[in-house]
């Protein structure tokens, strides 16, 4: 019996955030080149994409390639920048027959000019739809995400547009490349591995986090499914006692 029956609809995370890990060694334990786990991977984002647009999540938002990746040797990194634009071309249909929006946060101008061109065709042709925003984070850091922000508020205080008195979380958040996202409800990653790895530092400050050891290739909607019922027996307190829930 599937878990979606298990699940409460009425109190699903509102943005899921998911770091995509273990690619590379599923197709080691099989034999495989690293490229054909990059691919078996993207057919797991097309599931997941579709799943979580079914059951009525808002907001998914997937860890698809960060700036340290580009440390990865280049035959690689080319293979996963042919992929991504052989995925946008192939599911923009798909996107828009199911109302989903693409956006994108990262460093965009420094992926291949390709894929720059075909990103910013995809979110363009996608913008008004609204059942489902998927947020691809491509050239990501967190951490150069905040260096970013601080600049940009540190100029606008000093040509007096922003009074340092006035500096607080939504002035923040208005500068993140997330600015126009909701706070991460639900952090996924798979693979085993418990780490953050760079990823959302200021947007999941209040996020549950859900560690699988299945590897991403294999993650499926009953993984999905048994992520959020774990999310779902939660309490969620920030900061509150549970007497002051209840």
């Amino acid at each position: 019996m599937s878990l979606l029956k298990q699940l409460n609809l009425t109190n699903l995370p509102s943005h899921i955030a998911i770091i995509m890990d273990g690619n590379g060694r599923w197709a080691k334990k099989k034999g495989l080149l690293r490229n054909l786990g990059h691919q078996s991977g993207a057919k797991t984002v097309r599931e997941i994409v579709e799943v979580c647009a079914e059951i009525n999540v808002k907001f998914l938002t997937l860890y698809a390639f960060s700036t340290e990746n580009w440390n990865r040797p280049k035959l690689e990194v080319d293979l996963l920048m042919k992929l991504l634009i052989s995925s946008l071309k192939k599911e923009l249909n798909t996107l828009q027959k199911n109302n989903i929006k693409l956006a994108t946060i990262g460093n965009i101008d420094s992926l291949p000019a390709k894929v720059s061109a075909e990103l910013k065709d995809v979110v363009e042709k996608t913008k008004n739809n609204s059942r489902l925003t998927l947020t691809l984070a491509l050239s990501y850091s967190s951490r150069e995400e905040l260096i970013k922000t601080i600049k940009e508020i540190s100029l606008k205080v000093k040509n007096n547009l922003i009074s340092p008195g006035n500096i607080d979380e939504s002035v923040i958040n208005n500068h993140l490349y997330t600015r126009s996202l909701p706070d991460v409800d639900l952090l996924i990653r798979t693979s085993g591995e418990q780490r953050i790895s760079n990823f959302l530092l200021w947007q999941i400050a209040y996020a549950e986090l859900y560690f699988t050891e299945t590897l991403w290739p294999d993650f499926n909607k009953e993984n999905l499914f048994e992520a959020i019922l774990n999310y779902q027996n939660r309490e969620r307190r920030f900061g509150k006692t549970s007497e002051q829930l209840k």
